[in-house]
């Protein structure tokens, strides 16, 4: 039978993080139809496609499948930390023959998160007005390490800006509902990445901007974070010469309340989504599969 005719079936090899989800979401969530998700391995040599997890690999690659890859079967790739945050795992070139990733290279691309249209037409917009504001800067991180630059940036700047702080390094660990009432009680959140790597913009900042703050940002360039959201939504440590000169257009902002709201006009246009891992990265895996049969190989994964 012709597999655009029959649902497609996606084998779950590897639990991310070892953590279960439900697998009949597909057409609810996403309106993705005709597609089987399950994690029982005896389907091994029957599924479409094998969704494998790289930071759940075994470093000796001993629990990936026994078989070798069937010539109708995709081995997809998934993984979504950066390039200096995934392990090189030896032997996994010429395994996998699909990609899934947040970058807008991969096969299967699933970002962090992304802005959508809130209106169809051209009808009076009301301007967005943030909730009231205690605090001025704030940021909640747990992977604090001196050598990282988004630390760096942090203690230099908070030389001239007090900056709360909040996270398992600061022994101020908070809950979901903390988190989104801190970000939400900030002016200014620090949407810094662990590292910076081509399209590496993670849920840091698209929550802040959900959340009613004005993300300031480490990462990529500005003409990458710019792909994915208009440049008047942020502010970028890479337009100012020192973290001074950072602190006193925050200071400014603070104190001009008509050039503060200017990074919210985003909000006239389009409303955040984020991506509901891992169950959308299995969906989407089942709907790439039906479209794209065609052969092809990752020959060489790190690159």
């Amino acid at each position: 039978m012709n597999p655009g005719h029959r649902p497609v079936l996606v084998l779950i090899w590897l639990w991310p993080f070892n953590q279960t989800f439900e697998l009949d979401l597909c057409s609810s969530l996403f309106n993705i139809h005709g597609c089987v998700l399950t994690a029982n391995r005896d389907f091994i040599e029957k599924a479409d496609g094998v969704l494998i997890h790289h930071r759940d690999i075994a470093w000796d690659a001993s629990n990936l499948p026994w078989i070798l890859r069937p010539p109708h079967q995709k081995w997809i790739w998934m993984n979504s930390e950066s390039p200096s945050n995934t392990a090189r795992i030896p032997g996994l070139d010429d395994l996998f023959n699909v990609s899934l990733s947040y970058r807008r290279d991969a096969d299967i691309r699933v970002p962090y998160g992304s802005l959508v249209p809130v209106h169809d037409g051209f009808e009076d917009f009301v301007d967005f007005l943030p909730s009231e504001k205690d605090k001025l800067v704030c940021w909640i991180v747990s992977n604090y390490k001196p050598e990282h630059r988004r630390v760096q940036y942090y203690e230099q700047l908070s030389k001239y800006v007090q900056i709360h702080v909040y996270g398992e390094f600061f022994e101020r660990r908070v809950s979901e509902q903390e988190y989104k009432d801190i970000i939400s009680s900030c002016k200014f959140y620090l949407s810094f990445e662990n590292s910076a790597h081509k399209d590496y913009i993670t849920e840091k900042l698209f929550n802040a901007m959900d959340l009613g703050a004005v993300p300031v940002v480490f990462g990529p360039s500005r003409k990458n974070y710019e792909r994915f959201v208009p440049g008047d939504a942020f502010i970028h440590v890479d337009d100012f010469p020192s973290m001074r000169a950072l602190a006193k257009y925050l200071f400014l902002l603070h104190r001009n309340q008509a050039l503060y709201l200017r990074y919210f006009r985003w909000r006239r246009r389009f409303q955040v989504k984020t991506a509901y891992f891992p169950v959308e990265n299995a969906c989407l895996s089942c709907e790439y599969i039906r479209q794209n049969r065609q052969y092809q190989v990752l020959t060489n994964l790190y690159r």
